[in-house]
């Protein structure tokens, strides 16, 4: 069988399963644009800038478990693309990101639109290839998505020269599996750790189960709601664990970190036992790591064996899947008793989720808002949350009550919302999606209506104007510092002309009383629609 190494890669992504590919063409992909013309199951995705095709592909990921797939040229495209695969290596994103390079005979001159995006891109990558031999492409294919998709998840990148595209194999054979020596995951918790751990947890008066984003890349959601609800131990949640638990579940006490809820940051800061499932204890979760290390016995569980001990080091450390190591544990004999705790904890819980919101005229406050909008949301809903205040009010204030949150936990990176929204959507067409944006962010994003549009999808926008970068400012105006400076957003445009000009009906909100209506019509209207809510410039996160 001849193929081209363009038609090779195409038929490679289709025998991995791939439904939909998202890109922005360019010279140096011209064949695989081609080879894609001729295969026409495999849908695509134009992006209107490189950097989203990334975050549409993690998007996709975040909710189908499969591995997302997006596709640019050389030179500014494959530079574009990085902040993309940088924030899916944060989040541990399972992706497989495809440059277009130059002629491999012309590698290292620096001709038109040439860069060295492996070695760019190194850092923050799995792992990455430059295929300089089409028949490689097979095997390249088929390790790729192994590599990104086991393990602790995350992005591969394939550099593949625009001739080697063309290069014609006369003998092709697809590997039906693959073994790459060196690389071979732990799945399966040590026997002998397990026992530790269950001994460790049976000797708890006033135990907490910390659960961050591995437990969704290892779909162990429902093995952690069982591991919980039998043994009675309070769950607190990173950023990245947002929605294992319904808001409302008597166990969830909420998010912990320096923006989180007080709830969740007195249960870490009371407890006897730490049980860190699937999170590296980041400085955004946990303030004081030493500290928490000194006071209490650390059981941390991840799949990746370097997590273990970088922030914190575990009493007993235990590497394998979080759901392989759930079930192994739920076979031990557990006996917690811990239901004063519990309840002392449950007592705080409910304060804080029945708390009053300040109000201004001519505001509303977001706290309120999106607590208003959680509980509208469908059960099935994918609610996509952007970087800044708009971030730390949902973590802090929206009704997850099955809806999953997607954001952009480690790098942070502004403009994720919107494009990981197409993501979402191109992969569930009936699933409710909407994005949560600052009025920073969205000018980061706004040209991709153009996609929403383009492919008539019912993504919803909530808009939290305030005319300032927020989050900044609001660290400008404390001490050390001396009063904002660079964070006004002068100049922005008529958000709801804006949304005109793509075709997209906008609403608008500046009053307490009329938000329950606004956001009724809001989730009814047909099609995308865009919400714009008016926030004060002087309200914190911490308000």
């Amino acid at each position: 069988m001849e193929m081209t190494g363009a038609q090779i890669l195409i038929e490679g992504l289709q025998r991995e399963g791939v439904e939909r590919v998202f890109g922005y063409a360019g010279a140096t992909i011209c064949p695989i644009a081609d080879a894609l013309l001729a295969a026409p199951k495999l849908a695509y995705t134009l992006v209107r800038t490189e950097q989203n095709a990334g975050h549409m592909a993690s998007g996709y990921a975040r909710v189908t478990g499969r591995t997302g797939v997006c596709i640019v040229t050389s030179g500014p495209g494959a530079t574009n693309l990085i902040t993309g695969i940088a924030t899916a290596y944060m989040d541990s994103i399972p992706m497989v990101a495809i440059t277009g390079q130059v002629p491999s005979v012309q590698l290292g001159r620096d001709i038109f639109q040439e860069v060295d995006i492996t070695g760019a891109t190194l850092p923050f990558t799995k792992h990455n290839y430059l295929v300089k031999n089409a028949a490689e492409l097979p095997r390249v294919i088929k390790e790729a998505f192994h590599i990104a998709s086991t393990g602790r998840p995350g992005p591969v990148l394939i550099d593949i020269p625009v001739d080697v595209q063309d290069q014609l194999v006369t003998e092709v054979e697809f590997p039906q599996d693959i073994r790459i020596r060196g690389y071979n995951p732990s799945v399966k918790g040590n026997d002998k750790q397990i026992a530790n751990v269950a001994k460790a947890i049976n000797g708890a008066e006033r135990p907490v189960i910390c659960a961050g984003g591995g437990v969704f890349l290892s779909h162990a959601e429902d093995a952690l709601r069982e591991f919980a609800e039998k043994t009675r131990i309070p769950v607190v949640t990173t950023m990245m664990g947002l929605s294992l638990f319904p808001t409302e579940h008597p166990l969830n006490m909420g998010m912990i970190g320096t923006h989180g809820n007080v709830s969740a940051n007195k249960a870490l800061a009371k407890s006897d036992r730490l049980i860190m499932i699937g999170t590296r204890a980041a400085d955004r979760a946990i303030f004081s790591p030493d500290e928490i290390q000194r006071r209490m016995p650390i059981i941390h569980i991840d799949v990746d064996p370097a997590e273990i001990g970088k922030n914190m080091l575990p009493t007993v450390p235990l590497v394998g899947s979080a759901k392989v190591i759930l079930r192994q544990l739920m076979d031990r004999d557990l006996h917690v008793d811990c239901g004063a705790w519990l309840e002392m904890l449950q007592e705080m819980r409910r304060e804080e989720l029945n708390r009053t919101y300040p109000e201004k005229e001519g505001y509303v406050f977001p706290g309120r808002l999106l607590r208003l909008l959680g509980e509208r949301l469908r059960e099935d809903a994918a609610v996509c949350v952007d970087v800044g205040q708009n971030q730390i009010w949902s973590c802090k204030h929206l009704r997850l009550n099955g809806a999953r949150f997607l954001t952009s936990g480690g790098l942070g990176t502004m403009g994720y919302a919107i494009p990981a929204a197409i993501g979402v959507k191109s992969a569930q067409r009936s699933r409710q999606v909407v994005a949560v944006c600052g009025d920073g962010s969205f000018q980061m994003a706004m040209n991709e209506l153009a996609a929403i549009v383009a492919h008539k999808m019912d993504v919803k926008i909530l808009l939290l104007r305030n005319g300032v970068l927020g989050l900044v400012r609001q660290s400008q105006v404390q001490a050390p510092y001396h009063g904002p400076y660079g964070v006004d957003l002068d100049g922005s445009p008529d958000f709801s002309v804006i949304a005109a000009a793509y075709g997209i009906p906008s609403l608008h909100l500046d009053s307490e009383a009329q938000a329950e209506e606004t956001l009724d019509r809001f989730l009814a209207m047909e099609g995308p629609a865009l919400l714009i809510a008016e926030v004060s410039p002087d309200w914190k996160t911490t308000d």
